[in-house]
């Protein structure tokens, strides 16, 4: 079914909810069927980082933030009706439930590296799914923490009844059902959704021979029927009991659906507080340097090939809270400082930046790798080091898409969003480097616009997911390179890739055990993409 939809956000035409959890907050959004954002809301809760490299939050937080928000969005809704729900979260997020579905320990947080010796042993694994990550697993996914929960808190490991990611807790609220997103698992648990299995002799290798007990028995394609809202949740949220519930996923990944980058080449950019590109791909590319090539995460028939960098906005954010101390009013602060940071030159005076804060995804993957300023002189300011952060973000995502170019994936339009938007100096600086023109969506946020994509699809108001993205998302601007900053950005983008070659050495920690001769990037930084020209 297609229907074409018609009438106004105020019309009061059924919508469609995406609930997309994410680092800092929740945020939900109601859509129309043409993709127009009818109600919103977003509530926060806290992260905590008990120690280097570690992020954890308090699982208990989501819920009544998810609740407060759909309130709200209620509020906004003026008795139209729910026609579904998709949920899109942070991957990979790891829960860990007891029998009755209580948290037995905070939630490790995608974002954190503790995992680094268990992804040195999964690099060791000769097993042929692990060719669809690359030859290992990343620190940030389920199958590593789950092997430093079952070597370092073997209690917890052992009460845990559910080892499972944030959508899938999130669903089981809405639901009482218990099914894991085949995005999700082909992408971060080393799932093979062609032979449709798991394979316990890789998690027996990796010292988590029961592993797959923890997790749910249904595998769920994106976009098809996980369940309908409960009575509890129906109770709990203030919602029709019966909605149906439409599987989602990883958040960026979800985005796809809400930016339509769903044709060959079209590359995902969600730009937050990480990054994250994404490439469908009509074939098998297999590269080192990139992640996967994933079959069928998205859509039938298609590899997904995924790059990203771990830090980005945080680290303009700890340089304005941590280092100059701008608190009380930090939207206002990074006004000031991207108005100043305009005026200046680019490639910030000869000061450079390593934009490691969190270890590097792609292309070195190396979760020990670190940040650093090179060049700093009395005639630097707050304006050179913003600026010169900026920079590095920038030159990082051509780095990432120097990889994928290289690996022979596919490359047409760039395609963004997420809270790049809103900073002028990122978005000019990324289309400066990167060389292309940059395509900025109408709806800031295309994870939450993915997850109610994925609900119109399987609800049964669109076709299929390619048309129901056609159908929702919608291109607002393009942001073209400068013709004149060409030169000099790729002199910024070599002085990037010597800053990082240089700098390597002395930021990264020694791997504990050493890892195998065949793992990739599990000590030394592999050299630098040597690449200087524009990503052609």
């Amino acid at each position: 079914m297609s229907p074409a939809p018609s009438g106004t956000p105020g019309a009061g035409a059924p919508v469609v909810l995406g609930i997309d959890l994410g680092t800092e907050s929740v945020r939900l959004g109601a859509f129309d069927l043409q993709g127009r954002r009818v109600a919103s809301a977003r509530r926060t809760y806290p992260t905590a980082y008990p120690h280097d490299g570690w992020a954890e939050q308090d699982v208990e937080t989501w819920w009544p933030a998810i609740r407060s928000a759909m309130a709200e969005v209620q509020a906004g809704l003026g008795g139209r009706e729910i026609l579904g729900i998709g949920v899109s979260t942070t991957a990979s997020t790891v829960v860990t439930l007891d029998a009755a579905g209580q948290p037995l320990r905070p939630a490790i947080m995608w974002m954190d590296n503790r995992a680094v010796d268990e992804v040195d042993l999964t690099a060791r694994s000769q097993h042929p799914v692990m060719a669809w990550s690359g030859g290992s697993d990343a620190v940030e996914w389920l199958v590593p923490k789950a092997m430093w929960l079952a070597r370092h808190e073997p209690g917890t490991y052992e009460a845990a009844h559910r080892i499972v990611e944030a959508v899938d807790y999130v669903n089981f609220r809405l639901t009482d059902e218990w099914a894991a997103s085949q995005l999700n698992a082909t992408c971060k648990w080393n799932y093979d959704p062609l032979e449709r299995r798991f394979y316990d002799e890789l998690y027996a290798e990796l010292g988590v021979p029961d592993l797959r007990t923890k997790w749910p028995e249904r595998v769920v394609p994106l976009g098809e029927q996980v369940g309908v809202v409960s009575r509890s949740a129906a109770v709990s949220l203030g919602i029709p009991e019966g909605v149906p519930v439409l599987q989602g996923g990883i958040d960026a990944h979800i985005g796809m659906l809400g930016t339509n980058t769903l044709a060959d080449g079209r590359v995902n950019m969600v730009a937050g507080t990480s990054i994250v590109h994404l490439v469908l791909s009509p074939r098998e590319v297999h590269s080192p340097s990139i992640w996967g090539p994933y079959p069928e995460a998205i859509l039938p028939g298609t590899w997904l090939v995924e790059g990203g960098q771990v830090s980005a906005g945080p680290v303009l954010r700890w340089f304005v809270h941590e280092v100059l101390g701008e608190g009380d009013d930090p939207k206002a602060a990074h006004e000031r400082l991207m108005t100043e940071a305009q005026r200046l030159p680019i490639g910030a005076d000869g000061l450079s930046v390593c934009d490691f804060w969190q270890g590097n995804r792609t292309p070195y993957r190396d979760a020990r790798l670190r940040g650093s300023f090179v060049g700093l002189s009395l005639h630097h300011t707050r304006a050179h080091m913003y600026r010169a952060i900026v920079e590095a973000i920038a030159c990082g995502s051509r780095n990432a898409l120097a990889a994928f170019s290289d690996a022979g994936v596919p490359l047409s339009d760039l395609v963004v969003s997420g809270g790049i938007r809103d900073n002028p100096l990122w978005l000019q600086a990324t289309a400066d480097v990167c060389g292309r023109p940059l395509q900025v969506m109408r709806e800031p946020n295309a994870s939450l616009l993915g997850a109610a994509v994925a609900a119109a699809s399987g609800a049964g108001h669109y076709a299929d997911l390619r048309e129901a993205a056609a159908a929702m998302s919608h291109v607002e601007a393009t942001i073209e390179p400068d013709p004149a900053a060409a030169a000099a950005s790729d002199e910024l983008f070599g002085q990037y890739l010597r800053t990082v070659e240089a700098t390597a050495g002395l930021v990264t920690r020694p791997a504990v055990p050493e890892p195998a001769p065949s793992a990739p990037s599990g000590g030394p930084l592999p050299t630098p993409n040597p690449r200087q020209e524009a990503i052609a």
